[in-house]
């Protein structure tokens, strides 16, 4: 399944810049970063819900918010991009 993965961790203190890093490194574990708090990730269910419990262990309930779109499987035909950074194809060819 194709999930796209927002939060909004606030950063006013060192505990939180630490949280907002954290959070960052989480998802690009499962996905790769398409804007600055915006994952897109291609997970098995397993894998979504592991995602979603390490997050929501990680953000303070009261200051923070994590957001999940489910694409579903026929994702190509839901993301539209227009503009700078041409996207990728989570299940195309990986090249080094």
């Amino acid at each position: 399944m194709y999930v796209l993965v927002t939060y909004d961790v606030s950063n006013c203190d060192a505990v939180g810049a630490r949280r907002l890093r954290r959070v960052s490194k989480i998802c690009t574990r499962y996905g790769q970063r398409v804007q600055f708090s915006v994952f897109e990730c291609l997970v098995d269910p397993a894998q979504y819900e592991l995602m979603k419990h390490e997050l929501s262990e990680e953000i303070d309930l009261n200051t923070d918010s994590l957001r999940f779109y489910n694409l579903g499987k026929h994702w190509q035909s839901r993301v539209e991009h227009i503009g700078a950074k041409a996207s990728y194809n989570p299940q195309g060819s990986l090249v080094i």
